[in-house]
Formats: structure tokens, sequence, C-alpha cells
């Protein structure tokens, strides 16, 4: 089978080993056609800038891409790569897992979506079902990759999802516990008050994204979990 144009060596040889239409064009499903641009412009950034195997990869949705810094937040971590995409769902992040996650060989995944598929109706038991089948479909290709969940945050713009967000919380520290190299990062509970509501001084004014101490806050409680070796 030859190599579809596009295709790195390297992800060419990732997406065989894991059983993937190599022979697909880029674009074909759903999801990639959804967020072809974005992809493309992946795919783009990393042909100027080639990623090592063995980088620390943040994928998600635009709390993710939105994050400056991020690829030098974290010193004693060796490269970061950002792959954040806005308006991203959990389920997004689980059918694109064969262009955005396996062509890395990352030594860690950070993830962080959700907000996005509860605030468009999902239940939690179904955003669950989209990061059990996000970790399947990684662990298909990377065997024993370890992935960090951040904990979907709580948005003073999505108060009528609060109960929503932390039951999904509650249920993916439940799964982690029965899913071995999968944990979650709880940023949940040091981003609201006393009364349990969103500490609005951790967003921009649009009161959904984080402005720099709500990053630096996630970077305090990310730090820790992060593999450095």
């Amino acid at each position: 089978m030859s190599r579809p144009s596009g295709l790195s060596r390297r992800q060419w040889l990732l997406w065989a080993a894991a059983g993937l239409p190599v022979g697909a064009k880029a674009g074909q499903t759903p999801a990639e056609r959804r967020w072809k641009s974005d992809l493309d412009a992946f795919a783009d950034a990393d042909q100027l800038w080639p990623p090592p195997a063995g980088c620390l990869l943040f994928i998600g949705s635009s709390t993710i891409r939105m994050w400056n810094g991020l690829e030098w937040a974290f010193p004693a971590v060796p490269q970061v790569v950002k792959r954040g995409f806005g308006g991203g769902r959990l389920a997004d992040c689980a059918d694109l897992v064969p262009r955005l996650v396996l062509p890395y060989e990352p030594r860690q995944v950070v993830l962080y979506a959700g907000d996005n598929d509860l605030s468009e109706g999902a239940s939690p038991q179904a955003v669950v079902g989209h990061c059990a089948r996000f970790v399947q479909q990684t662990r298909t290709g990377l065997p024993g990759v370890p992935i960090a969940f951040v904990s979907v945050k709580p948005s003073p713009s999505r108060l009528g999802i609060l109960p929503a967000v932390r039951e999904t919380n509650a249920l993916l520290r439940q799964w982690a516990t029965q899913t071995p190299g999968f944990e979650v990062i709880d940023v949940f509970t040091p981003m609201v008050d006393a009364g349990g509501l969103p500490r609005r001084e951790l967003f921009l004014p649009d009161m959904l994204h984080l402005n720099a101490a709500g990053y630096a806050l996630w970077q305090s409680v990310i730090s820790p979990h992060l593999r450095t070796t």
C-alpha cells in the first residue's frame, strides 16, 4: 500500500500499526470535515516545526487553544505540543485520535474537553463514554501511553450546566479508578468559591474562557501530574 500524500512516514506507519484507514483521504470523516481548517493548520505547523517523538501532547477545546505560552509553561517537561480547536467537543477529540494523537507518539496526553458537549445537550454519561472512546482509540495505536483528563471547568456563563459538570467529573473520577494509566486532574475544586460557584476573577469578560490568573491556576494544578521522563 502506498503512502498517502500529506502523511509523513512516521504518521503512515502509526496509522498502519493501528489498523486505521491509511488509504483514506484527509477530510473524509464528519469530524475531519468539520475541523478541516484546524487540521490543515496543525499539519502545516508539523511540516515547519516537526515535533519530536516523546513530546507532551495537550489536546482539547478552545481552553487549550487559547492558552498562550502553553508550550513553555512547564520548564521541567520536554517539548509540549498544543493541539486545541475552538468549539471542540470531547466527541470530536475521540473521533480525531488518528489525526491529533497517534502521529505524535507522545510520552503523555493531557486532554481537556467536555463542557461544549454538555452545553450542547450531551448527558454526563455520554461525555464519559466519549472519554472512554478517546482512551480506547489512543491505546489501540499507543498501548500504555498515560492519559490525564483535566476535569470539566465551572464557567460563570454556563451555570445552567453546573450540576451536569459536577456529575461528569464525579463519573470520570470513578472511571479512572478502574482504568490503569488514566487519571483526572481536578481543576474544578480550586475554581469555585466557598459557595460552590465559579470564581469570576479567573475568567475573561465572556465568563467562559480563562484569563491569565485562570491559566496560572491551571499551571500550578496540572504541573505535578506531568511526566518529565
